[in-house]
């Protein structure tokens, strides 16, 4: 069976929304972790604000190697509101439920399956069981209010286990956990 990661950059204070307006930083062991985690992956699961976003930039973007690999690789979209994802190749839109979908896609040959922004496509499935791993790019930083955080206030409880951390040169610190099922 095919596994779900997720790897968000994070501030001190839980915010994992446009860490371009408040990450102090990006340094070589984050862009390692990155790299690690691409390396294993061959499908990637978007939500409609990061594709939307993404599909105004990467398509035509000369930013190696990420802009080969986003390009080249399956993507599938999570949105009730988009008609179509044509815009960019090698998406797809989800149609019906998310979680029947990715369950499925889980069940089929290939590699680990991504996700790359969409904090709330994480949550959701985190709250479906269908998350496997979960990396944190936790920035020195308090990124304060008006931001989307990975938990709601009135989120229930949802314990994980510890499986990796690393602290980088910028005082960031890289940690990996696996939700306690």
């Amino acid at each position: 069976m095919r596994k779900v990661y997720a790897g968000l950059f994070s501030s001190l204070d839980g915010v994992v929304e446009a860490p371009n307006e408040w990450q102090p930083s990006f340094d070589e062991e984050m862009g390692a972790a990155l790299s690690r985690m691409l390396d294993e992956q061959d499908a990637v699961l978007l939500g409609r604000v990061t594709f939307t976003e993404w599909a105004e930039y990467w398509p035509t973007s000369t930013d190696e190697p990420f802009a080969s690999w986003i390009n080249s690789t399956p993507k599938y979209v999570a949105s009730s509101t988009l008609d179509s994802v044509d815009q960019w190749s090698n998406s797809t839109l989800i149609k019906g439920s998310v979680a029947d979908f990715v369950a499925e896609l889980r069940q089929q040959d290939g590699g680990t399956i991504g996700t790359a922004g969409s904090p709330s496509l994480v949550r959701s499935l985190i709250d479906q069981g269908l998350l496997d791993e979960l990396t944190l790019m936790i920035s020195p930083v308090g990124a304060g209010g008006g931001r989307k955080r990975l938990f709601a206030d009135d989120a229930a409880l949802t314990k994980f286990e510890l499986v990796e951390a690393q602290p980088t040169s910028s005082g960031a610190l890289i940690a990996t956990y696996r939700p306690i099922r």
